[in-house]
Order: C-alpha cells, then structure tokens, then sequence
C-alpha cells in the first residue's frame, strides 16, 4: 500500500534507463536504415542499366536485320539515348512505321543533380572505344554510372 499523500509515476532514474534504452536502439536502427536505402538504389541501378542495355540489343538487331537505315560505316548502334525512346522508321514497313526500344530513358539513381535529365544522368561509351577506357563517340554501344561509389559487394558502381 502507498500512503495516501504520495504521487504516481516514473522516478528518475527509470526514465534515465528507458532514454538509453531508446538510444541504443536508435543507433542500431539508422545503419540498418542507410544500408536498406543503399540497396534499394543498387538495385534501380540494375534494373536500369539491364533495361538500357537490352534496348541498346534490341537496336543493334534490328539494324542488323535492316529495319533501321544505316551506312557501311556505322556500327549499328543508336547514335543517342534519346533515339531509343523517339524510335526510328522501319525500313522494312511499308507505311513508314516507327519502332521504338524504350517508353522513356531510366535514371541513373546514383546521379547527384536530380533536375538533370534522364538521358544526362549517365555516362556513354561508344562501339570505338576500349572497355577500359570508355569514351563517348557517334554512337552509344554501352551506358554505367558516374558515381565514384562502392556497391555493397564492393565493386565500383562505374563497373557494373
């Protein structure tokens, strides 16, 4: 039994021990949260750079095919993102019909300036340029990201 004149409630040194409680739980939870966000972004990353790249496929075979025009000098790969998504005329239709290799131009998730453009947002390498040293040119046979960042697996996220 309490006697009648005393009030109810948390001493202080209980609410000292719950603060510290919360704190260490605190501090567990905000790495956890950063390393799902990260993850999160790899895999847009991923899903981008696979999406890009099978249009950038999907391009070359149909040059190769002949529905898309192009001279013996070039490669056969789009000149920019940007034709991806504004499609090219089908040679091989009789009306004219365009075909198109993607509904817009993904984001590179890991590029800073959010106000940038889809298509700006990544770096090109062009069908004349050495794997090792990716350089831009008249056409775009491969895209990766300028991020100067790890993955998760440790491998720089300009080499995925």
């Amino acid at each position: 039994m309490t006697p009648a004149g005393r009030a109810r409630g948390f001493t202080l040194i209980e609410l000292l021990i719950t603060a510290a409680i919360m704190a260490v739980l605190a501090s567990v939870a905000l790495p956890m949260s950063e390393l799902a966000a990260q993850r999160a972004k790899e895999t847009d990353l991923r899903r981008a750079l696979r999406e890009i790249r099978d249009a950038l496929d999907a391009y070359k075979r149909a040059s190769d095919e002949g529905r898309v025009p192009r001279s013996p000098a070039d490669s056969g790969y789009p000149p920019t993102l940007a034709s991806l998504v504004e499609g090219v005329t089908d040679a091989r239709s009789p009306g004219g019909e365009k075909i198109y290799f993607l509904r817009r131009v993904p984001r590179d998730p890991f590029h800073a300036d959010a106000a940038a453009p889809a298509e700006r947002t990544w770096l090109l390498r062009s069908y004349q340029s050495p794997a090792h040293e990716p350089r831009p040119g008249k056409d775009v046979f491969d895209v990766y990201s300028a991020s100067t960042r790890r993955g998760l697996n440790g491998a720089p996220l300009r080499e995925w």
